[in-house]
């Protein structure tokens, strides 16, 4: 027989969970059962892979301490790591046996809240232990607490020996009805290797810059050739009405686009491409959304400032001659 330990608490010395299961694994081994211990706060960044060591296990103990509201983070993460990775139709021939000593309030609800979640992943939770400890010394003191633990181990021995039957729960029904996780077509060989993966820092890391590098790729690609370096270029040029002895420069800043459109006005004279240029008289900063207003005639250069979604820099008064400059009729 294979009985594992998943210990969240934070391992702390005076933790009255760690006395508990270690009572526990001592009684357990006199029974000649095989037992693995696992401190989830030393495996925490493994976490999402400890579902698949629950294949060769008969029995689990699931023991957490609250030390002020909850089960804990490690646990909570193990847990969502056996909902998300973890092998469904395994774990429905696990017996689980929930383990909670409290050092403030709590300590019923956190034992509910294991058992829920293991009839949840669909399998099977036996009586456990939970209490208040304000001081590990009276635990291990205390004969009569000593002698509970022990049967308890016994008659976790015995539960899974003799595979004894659960009565269905009615949160196994809801799960199969609504509590539904994200369908995803792997193999449980996927599955693993996939938890495996969310679990090295490394890897992540670097998936998520290939996925600014793709993205930036992709972004640049739209605005290069085509439709991105002609934007706005042709309707700008149509409504052009020169102004005499007007001579400006002025950046528009496109939020979605890598290029700024410079448009150098010379008297009769529009020079207008995506580009850069170091000394312009104004600079505007705005989105694709407002360019579009501008250009199809539902917003003035003017409003947008106004407004606020637009921002400008340099010499204000190009504002005014720029609607006069460009004047966009509404479409």
């Amino acid at each position: 027989m294979n009985i594992h330990i998943y210990y969240g608490g934070r391992g702390i010395i005076d933790d009255p969970t760690s006395y508990v299961i270690r009572k526990m694994q001592e009684v357990l081994e006199e029974l000649r059962v095989n037992v693995t211990r696992y401190n989830l706060y030393e495996l925490k960044n493994t976490i999402p892979t400890l579902p698949q060591t629950l294949k060769d296990a008969d029995g689990i103990i699931l023991a957490t301490t609250v030390e002020w509201f909850g089960i804990g983070g490690y646990m909570q993460q193990f847990l969502d790591a056996c909902w998300l990775y973890g092998d469904k139709e395994r774990i429905a021939g696990i017996y689980m046996c929930p383990i909670v000593m409290s050092t403030t309030y709590g300590e019923r609800e956190a034992k509910l809240d294991l058992a829920n979640a293991w009839e949840i992943l669909g399998g099977l939770p036996c009586s456990g232990i939970c209490g208040y400890i304000e001081n590990t010394l009276t635990l291990e003191m205390n004969e009569n607490y000593t002698k509970i633990i022990e049967k308890k181990a016994e008659n976790l021995y015995r539960t899974i020996n003799q595979r004894a039957a659960n009565f269905p729960a009615s949160n196994q029904a809801v799960r199969q009805k609504i509590a539904v996780s994200p369908a995803i077509d792997l193999s449980p060989q996927e599955t693993e290797q996939l938890s495996s993966y969310v679990a090295d820092d490394r890897y992540v890391q670097r998936q998520k810059e290939d996925i600014r590098e793709l993205a930036s790729l992709f972004r640049d690609k739209l605005n290069q050739g085509g439709e991105g370096e002609e934007e706005y270029i042709s309707e700008l040029r149509k409504v052009f009405k020169p102004q005499a002895g007007f001579h400006a420069v002025c950046v528009i800043n496109i939020e979605e686009k890598s290029k700024a459109l410079v448009l150098d006005i010379k008297g009769p004279d529009l020079e207008c491409d995506y580009g850069s240029c170091e000394q312009p008289d104004m600079v505007l900063n705005t989105g694709r959304t407002t360019m579009e207003d501008i250009v199809n005639g539902r917003m003035t250069f003017q409003r947008a400032f106004m407004s606020g979604v637009m921002t400008t820099k340099g010499d204000m008064k190009l504002l005014r001659m720029l609607d006069q400059v460009f004047a966009f009729e509404e479409k």
